[in-house]
């Protein structure tokens, strides 16, 4: 896999996928390198039928552990809100340990599922094509995510 002629032709796409999950450039460019580091890391195990397939559904997954791991305080925090039922995007702390809870007893791929769907605005197909599910697997994740929500708002 030549790492320079996909960082060439796909680098912005990357790049830009970056910026709107991080909301910060210094960020956003760092996440993209990363997602080119993994890239020249391993490979020789991916399969890049699809490059830009390949390349978005890294660097959403880069992004969406930074967020995790960084606890980054974003403005498009009131999406991500908004996905987990709250009604008062007011006290972050409380959102973010629910979303914490809800997607820790899922696996990081559900997580992405989520994303690309209610964030980005994908389609259940789309959803599927991009992490190499079916249609029917990813409406049952994010079922199973729903249950948990609503187990979580009992609570």
């Amino acid at each position: 896999m030549n790492v320079e002629l996909l960082y060439q032709k796909y680098g912005p796409m990357v790049l830009r996928r970056c910026r709107r999950l991080l909301r910060d450039e210094d960020c956003a460019m760092d996440a993209m390198q990363d997602v080119f580091v993994r890239v020249l890391q391993r490979g020789d195990r991916l399969k890049a039928i699809y490059p830009s397939s390949l390349l978005y559904r890294i660097a959403t997954n880069v992004c969406l552990n930074r967020i995790r791991d960084q606890r980054l305080d974003l403005p498009g925090d009131e999406v991500l809100m908004h996905i987990a039922g709250m009604e008062d995007p007011e006290p972050r702390l409380d959102a973010r340990a629910m979303l914490d809870r809800l997607f820790a007893r899922h696996r990081d791929s559900t997580r992405t599922i989520a994303v690309l769907h209610f964030v980005d605005g994908l389609t259940l197909a789309e959803v599927a094509q991009e992490v190499g599910m079916s249609v029917s697997g990813v409406r049952k994740r994010l079922r199973g995510l729903r249950e948990s929500l609503e187990k979580l708002e009992e609570l």
